[in-house]
């Protein structure tokens, strides 16, 4: 599991872990039922404090992403599909908007943003 903390962001480090780890379960790279790593181990790894560590994990199970067992550790929640697709198109809106934004503001018009959207869908 490869998570990336920055020291310069305005972001807690305890927010970059969960956004980081939300991100890999709703695309898939970390599966239902897959263990994390241990809160020790994952802070080692991050060079970050076990609390820290805690803190994340604790976030990730209150909104369902994860689940612990006493003793075994934590893993993977089973997901609702339904949840899943519902926040993957709450991502593609947040970067939409930023698209919009950005257009305005270089005097982009919507239709040369439609024909960039067809070209790049016609590309994949």
């Amino acid at each position: 599991m490869k998570i990336i903390v920055s020291n310069s962001s305005n972001e807690p480090i305890y927010e970059q872990v969960v956004n980081q780890i939300k991100e890999m379960i709703i695309k898939g790279e970390l599966k239902e039922g897959e263990a994390l790593p241990s809160i020790r181990g994952l802070a080692r790894d991050l060079s970050i404090s076990v609390i820290t560590t805690k803190r994340a994990y604790e976030e990730l199970e209150k909104e369902g992403f994860i689940e612990t067992v006493q003793g075994k550790g934590s893993f993977v929640a089973l997901q609702n599909k339904e949840l899943i697709k519902e926040k993957k198109l709450q991502i593609i809106e947040e970067k939409l908007s930023e698209i919009v934004k950005e257009s305005r503001l270089l005097g982009i018009s919507y239709d040369e943003i439609e024909e960039m959207l067809k070209i790049l869908f016609e590309e994949e």
